[in-house]
């Protein structure tokens, strides 16, 4: 279980430019649970991904990992437990490097190195066979260097890489947002595949509505860093993109726009 309780964050602190984005905002996501996020630009869903995974503090509140309060432990401590796939799928692998080097970085991931080699080729076939699970070709070209791969391969790769170490967590930042339509499509199917058989808690923000609605058993919508909806199970079954469109068109008419 994740649980926000009470999370409050102010962005420019003490200046004229001082913005609160959360304000005693509470979540609780259950294990198993996939939960798509949709919003408009600004309402907190990137920023509560962040939150959750470290990469910036609160001023307020518990961030708590199956009852354990980790609200001040580092990013890479937390980044061992939870995989995350960013909207830019340069962030997600490292270019200059091959891709069966990629693979070796994933699978130490928590690991100390030591003075010991950087590969180990005694795991190439278990690599292999992953990288042959995404149909993409991959397990062919180990040694091409990742930077020469496509937005999709390389997302697919991240996609692979973020969930090769045991995690508890799986956090989804737009994964979807720069690739062309039917990439994105091929990137969704992997998604759902793999949240399904290692059966990961899972959180994905997404601008795309049709994907919210058809991927994850529940649905949160956010607003000026609240959530105004939220649906699982059979609620969220019955939602449709256009029930969605209409809460967006009530929002943007209540702000002016």
């Amino acid at each position: 279980m994740l649980e926000l309780k009470g999370i409050s964050k102010y962005y420019n602190p003490g200046t004229i430019n001082e913005m609160c984005l959360f304000d005693d905002f509470n979540l609780t996501v259950n294990r198993g649970d996939f939960v798509s996020v949709v919003g408009s630009n600004g309402s907190g869903k990137t920023s509560m991904l962040n939150i959750l995974c470290g990469s910036i503090p609160i001023e307020a509140g518990q961030i708590l990992m199956d009852g354990e309060d980790i609200s001040r432990m580092k990013e890479y401590k937390r980044n061992r437990r939870i995989g995350r796939v960013y909207q830019n799928p340069a962030l997600g692998t490292c270019p200059s490097m091959t891709i069966l080097e990629n693979m070796s970085l994933a699978d130490n991931k928590g690991k100390t190195y030591g003075l010991s080699r950087g590969i180990n080729k005694g795991r190439k076939e278990f690599y292999r066979e992953q990288l042959k699970s995404l149909n993409l070709g991959l397990e062919d070209k180990m040694d091409v260097k990742v930077g020469s791969l496509s937005g999709g391969q390389r997302q697919a790769m991240a996609l692979l890489m973020s969930t090769m170490t045991p995690i508890d967590f799986l956090i989804l930042d737009e994964h979807t947002a720069a690739l062309d339509p039917k990439t994105a499509e091929i990137i969704m199917e992997l998604t759902d595949q793999i949240v399904k058989e290692k059966n990961l808690t899972t959180i994905m923000v997404t601008h795309n509505l049709r994907y919210a609605v058809e991927y994850g058993n529940r649905m949160l919508m956010m607003h000026q860093g609240k959530c105004i909806l939220d649906k699982a199970g059979k609620e969220k079954e019955e939602i449709t993109v256009d029930s969605i469109l209409d809460l967006f068109n009530e929002i943007s008419i209540e702000c002016g726009n």
